[in-house]
């Protein structure tokens, strides 16, 4: 079950984590639209693979999810501000 768990999270979680932080880079970087997304899109690739390598060096099954959840929600909480401020 334990790692179940882990590819769930890897799978899920992890798209979760790069798609956020693709949305946020590509609003932040100080850069014409078309290549802010461009950067950031191939940043994600990055993300998601440092997201699944946390997720099966995490100790614990929630050790992973906890280490995805805590970034998630920073990112989620930068990309509100950003779309707010803009």
């Amino acid at each position: 079950m334990s790692v179940f768990s882990r590819a769930v999270a890897a799978i899920g979680g992890g798209y979760v984590v790069a798609a956020l932080s693709t949305a946020l880079l590509a609003s932040l970087l100080p850069m014409a639209p078309a290549d802010a997304v461009m950067s950031a899109t191939m940043l994600s690739f990055a993300v998601y693979t440092c997201a699944v390598i946390w997720v099966f060096a995490a100790r614990t099954a929630w050790h992973a999810w906890i280490g995805l959840v805590m970034p998630g929600v920073l990112l989620g909480f930068g990309l509100l501000a950003s779309r707010g401020a803009a």
